[in-house]
């Protein structure tokens, strides 16, 4: 199973970050989660084809995880490929309608399944080889986190979050945790996640996680790195990983 991060960053522009965007491979076949602003532009540079993929896994309806999606699918279909899969929370397919909506010319080309998924819920998509469970996270809107069990190993993505005991317990013996980080230790902040908040709930729920990967960083995050480490590594004994755009891990 290999994890290339095609986007770590947020809705504010960053140089070397955009918007949120995973591409997970799975016996050849990839799978992405999230596609934000900037997520299409990376994949010619990631060595991977748009057209390849047919299936979309979204946390939740915000810009910076989403703003790609339907320019993914008229790429896809401007070279002969029109069917895609999207799944994501409720509200997912009244949005996704009234998205298309504003495109006339699409609507008749292509060919969406658009699959709500509530949390707790356990399916495999089409094609692929590998289970996929979901759980609600604490955001400011209805949101996902997806485990995903393949025959390589299996990983969490927290989606957007506060630190959350049930993606805790979601992640309990995974190989990886890819959760968001978006803002330093010390800041206040709601529906989101620092290191402090972060590590706080690691010690606390003692749960055995391979590694944890960061990722989803506002430009508050510069400077910060070090001691982003720092911070987690005095409650967690595996590798700690900061992402960066294109970076790729295997599993």
């Amino acid at each position: 199973m290999e994890i290339t991060f095609l986007g770590t960053g947020v809705a504010i522009p960053q140089r070397n970050r955009v918007q949120s965007g995973v591409l997970v491979r799975l016996e050849e076949k990839p799978l992405l989660i999230d596609c934000g602003s900037g997520v299409l532009s990376r994949f010619p540079e990631a060595g991977v084809s748009h057209t390849e993929v047919d299936t979309v896994l979204l946390s939740h309806l915000h810009l910076d995880h989403v703003a790609d999606l339907l320019p993914l699918i008229k790429a896809n279909w401007l070279r002969g490929s029109t069917s895609m899969k999207v799944y994501g929370p409720e509200g997912t397919e009244e949005w996704f309608s009234k998205v298309l909506d504003a495109y006339e010319y699409l609507q008749e080309e292509v060919d969406v399944d658009v699959i709500e998924l509530s949390p707790g819920k356990e399916f495999t998509p089409d094609g692929f080889d590998c289970e996929i469970s979901c759980m609600a996270a604490a955001h400011s809107v209805p949101t996902l986190a997806y485990r995903v069990t393949g025959e390589d190993g299996e990983f969490v993505y927290s989606g957007d979050t506060e630190p959350s005991r049930e993606i805790m317990g979601l992640a309990a013996d995974a190989d990886l945790l890819i959760h968001e980080c978006s803002f330093p230790s010390g800041m206040k902040v709601t529906n989101h996640t620092t290191p402090g908040t972060l590590a706080g709930l690691l010690e606390e729920s003692g749960i055995e996680i391979g590694s944890i990967c960061l990722t989803h960083f506002y430009p508050e995050m510069q400077g910060h790195e070090k001691e982003t480490v720092n911070r987690l590594k005095r409650y967690f004994e595996g590798e700690v990983i900061l992402a960066e755009d294109l970076m790729k891990l295997e599993l």
